[in-house]
């Protein structure tokens, strides 16, 4: 922890630096932090921006192990920025005191310890049937044991009083990786250097921290340095190219759609239990999602909260802006350099880092989100992806047959464990989407009701969006398999209604040359199928709506000759009223959920492209 913050860090440079997490968002484990770094009402990690900040001011990001939390916080106060401690500090330092005073004691028991902290495995030895002259406390990600691994744990010098929190090193067998540091000091080298006498054990682990526990224990100081060597743990563990098993820092769950519900509640996020329903069904349908509607809706940020709640890791996903200048592939999959055969030239982005990290950890879910998708026609940079969908052929990116050029393989597959999720906002900067992309997707309209609106304007509140981060992990596995299981309906009474609805539904959209083929009638089948299986109390009806709403509407547009009719006719199936024009299409406040509606959220948007379909002479289902 000997690295100076150098001084020529200007406040530009961590401006800059804020809007770099802004577009691509913070790697989930940097939000283990004891301080916030306030920036325009939004709470930043200090170590992350100011390690960001002088890529920008000295060309590189600052080694993240040789400075304190304090030390950021310290020099953003000079610097005249707003800090805020953490209300609710992730603690271990309660347990520690209790360790402390057991070791006093003869009792070797461990089990009343919590097992884990901050999705890290928690290990606790006084000793095995002898009480042991060095008690520990591990801390354990991924495959690491303390027999083979590397971890931080505290190790406590019982006939010294001193307590250190070291790098770990396992010595039972060699680690299969080793710490990165600069210029750390051995644990041997220590007792060395402060004429300790002999050492008794974990000399070839590495100090990071020495407290004399002839003193009460410093609550702050404990906390910050357990969060800021875990943190230092997570980045080597992320970056490392150990293989991934089925070991992981928390047990695997069941996938639970009301954990993610709940943990939206606790951040301050604010959105329709339906649409979150319908966003998840959607991505375990079909890993092809558009999130279209009111610009400052929640599109970008309901996808964000999903991929940091489910993700364990930050290579797991990628938000990347389109841009309007997007005119074929190359954003998104880069190019083979034609001036050096061994160099392909990767997007800066990102994207084609998530979909190669996909590939080569197919038991994680990995997320590209394509935020603006239609500033530019989607079908002129999306092709590939839209072909290999379907087809489930390779995309190649060069020729260079079994050889990888700068670490890029000849050919991709779109992995399985890869969701695409594209945001749209429709206004005269924009693309329509054909229906050809609109074909391959769910496609869930957001909009704001008065009651929404007035429900959120009664309860503003500072969001603590960070909580989110990896507290889903422990379910990703289970939603991955979820996801890979394209089982239909079973074929009983509720499969002939369902199937009697479609054929309703083709008969008028055929109409308007806008019915759907065999994938579409096959992805609503198995739409229907993944929200039974998440929210099994949704009726039958709430289902085909959301179905209805997603996968037949969306290619609806036309001039009022040609589309009134046909909405007419489509909203009279969502209806059991006499007369549909009459009772809902020209009524001032028609109440959608009274027990004459069939399918509310259908019937709700057919009425306003009816009604936009007369007032304007032309309707389409995407509206500004």
């Amino acid at each position: 922890m000997a690295q100076t913050i150098p001084l020529n860090i200007i406040q530009a440079d961590i401006h800059k630096a804020v809007q770099e997490t802004e577009l691509s968002s913070i790697p989930p484990r940097r939000f283990y932090t004891k301080y916030y770094l306030v920036v325009d009402g939004k709470k930043y990690p200090p170590k992350y921006i100011l390690s960001l900040a002088n890529k920008y001011a000295n060309g590189q990001e600052l080694n993240l192990d040789g400075f304190t939390t304090q030390q950021a916080v310290d020099y953003f106060n000079k610097m005249g920025f707003q800090v805020e401690k953490r209300e609710e500090v992730p603690s271990y330092f309660d347990e520690l005191n209790r360790f402390l005073e057991q070791t006093k004691t003869d009792d070797l028991k461990y089990s009343s310890y919590s097992k884990s902290f901050i999705n890290l495995k928690v290990k606790v030895s006084f000793g095995q049937g002898v009480k042991a002259d060095v008690p520990w406390i591990a801390f354990l990600k991924g495959s690491n044991t303390v027999q083979k691994g590397i971890y931080p744990f505290y190790l406590f010098y019982k006939n010294l009083n001193l307590l250190v929190l070291a790098y770990g090193v396992s010595q039972t067998h060699e680690p299969p990786n080793n710490w990165v540091l600069d210029n750390p000091t051995s644990i041997s080298k220590y007792f060395v250097d402060h004429h300790l006498g002999k050492l008794s054990n974990y000399g070839s682990s590495y100090v990071y921290k020495v407290y004399n526990t002839d003193n009460p224990l410093n609550r702050d100081e404990i906390e910050e340095d357990l969060l800021d060597i875990i943190d230092i743990y997570n980045e080597m563990q992320e970056d490392t190219d150990m293989p991934i098993t089925n070991s992981t820092a928390t047990p695997q769950q069941d996938f639970q759609l009301s954990a993610f519900l709940e943990a939206l509640n606790t951040t301050g996020l604010s959105f329709n239990p339906a649409l979150v329903t319908r966003f998840i069904g959607s991505l375990l349908a079909k890993p092809f999602v558009i999130l279209t509607g009111l610009s400052g809706s929640g599109k970008t940020r309901l996808a964000q909260a999903f991929v940091q709640w489910i993700c364990e890791r930050a290579q797991q996903y990628c938000i990347v802006p389109v841009g309007a200048d997007w005119t074929n592939r190359e954003p998104l999959l880069g190019y083979p350099n034609a001036l050096n055969q061994e160099e392909y030239v990767k997007p800066d982005n990102g994207s084609l880092d998530v979909i190669l990290y996909a590939n080569d950890h197919s038991n994680l879910p990995c997320f590209l989100i394509l935020d603006e998708m239609n500033l530019s026609h989607v079908e002129r940079y999306f092709a590939d992806f839209l072909s290999i969908m379907e087809s489930q052929e390779a995309i190649s990116l060069h020729a260079g047959g079994t050889q990888k050029r700068s670490g890029v393989p000849a050919t991709i597959k779109w992995p399985a464990n890869l969701f695409i999720i594209g945001t749209v906002n429709i206004d005269e900067t924009t693309n329509m989407f054909s229906p050809k992309v609109l074909d391959r997707a769910n496609t869930i309209e957001f909009r704001v009701t008065g009651h929404e609106m007035a429900t959120f304007l009664d309860n503003i509140h500072p969001q603590n969006k960070q909580a989110l981060n990896t507290a889903g992990a422990s379910m990703a596995e289970n939603f991955l398999a979820l996801a890979g299981v394209k089982e239909l309906p079973a074929q009983d009474t509720d499969r002939e209604y369902i199937n009697q609805t479609l054929i309703s539904f083709f008969n008028e959209l055929r109409k308007t040359s806008a019915e759907f083929g065999y994938r579409t009638a096959t992805e609503i089948l198995q739409l229907l199928r993944q929200l039974e299986v998440i929210d099994p109390a949704l009726s039958l009806n709430q289902k085909l709506d959301m179905a209805i709403m997603q996968k037949l509407l969306p290619k609806l547009h036309g001039s009022r000759r040609r589309l009134c009719p046909v909405l007419s006719t489509l909203g009279a199936l969502c209806f059991k009223g006499s007369n549909v024009e009459k009772e809902v299409f020209e009524a001032e406040d028609f109440d959608y959920e009274t027990d004459q509606v069939i399918f509310p959220l259908s019937l709700e948007k057919i009425t306003r492209m009816y009604k936009g379909a007369i007032d304007n002479g032309f309707a389409s289902f995407a509206e500004a």
